[in-house]
């Protein structure tokens, strides 16, 4: 089937399923006329996580990537009201971007956007003592999974659910003699929850508006 079957099918399920998001077509709308990159998760993607969130009942969420903060908007929607959600962006611009959309979705208070190398930031984090997140979201440069991944384990407990999104690459994960930074990165995040007996992880291949690709999702022990 073609990309475009893919399309209307996310289409469909996004009219079918979803109560009008009038604030999430502005933040999309919002990040384009900003000249942000498109690559922030589908609806229907934004949708699953808000759901997983909420299934975990989280209260506290850590994510790596805010971008304009689409998926930052969805997964804080599903926050209680004593709710909190620390995202890192590496780039001022996205942040800025983000942060405007966030507050307009009413959520200013139950976010707090970290500017800089998200590598910088994590240390910073566990200083501050914010370590127990209920739900941890990786979806920023690939290269540096596997050092996210760790960071995301120190930072975790017992029951954490962590979800690294992209991680199928139209197929380019299974070439074992890539030289592309962002698969080897992938490929190395895969090797490390493996081989990590601290979480229980599979991987989800999805199909729709952002092509072939998936993500992974583990539970720590």
């Amino acid at each position: 089937m073609s990309t475009e079957t893919w399309k209307k099918v996310d289409e469909y399920f996004t009219k079918k399923l979803h109560a009008p998001h009038s604030i999430m077509d502005e933040v999309l709308k919002a990040n384009e006329e900003a000249g942000l990159p498109s690559i922030d998760v589908s609806p229907n993607q934004g949708k699953l996580l808000k759901l997983l969130v909420q299934m975990k009942g989280a209260k506290k969420i850590l994510e790596i990537g805010t971008l304009g903060g689409y998926s930052t908007i969805w997964m804080a929607c599903a926050l209680p009201e004593d709710g909190q959600l620390i995202t890192l962006e590496y780039a001022e611009k996205h942040a800025d971007v983000a942060r405007t959309n966030i507050e307009k979705a009413g959520l200013s208070e139950k976010v707090e956007i970290i500017i800089g190398a998200a590598l910088d930031s994590l240390p910073v984090l566990e200083e501050r003592g914010e370590t127990d997140f209920d739900f941890i979201f990786i979806d920023a440069d690939k290269p540096n999974n596997p050092h996210y991944l760790e960071w995301a384990l120190k930072l975790s407990k017992p029951g954490t659910v962590i979800i690294g999104d992209n991680v199928v690459r139209n197929g380019k994960v299974v070439d074992e003699d890539t030289e592309d930074a962002v698969i080897i990165g992938v490929q190395s995040f895969i090797d490390l929850l493996s081989g990590n007996p601290r979480i229980d992880s599979t991987a989800i291949q999805t199909v729709g508006s952002k092509g072939y690709d998936g993500f992974v999702l583990g539970i720590v022990k």
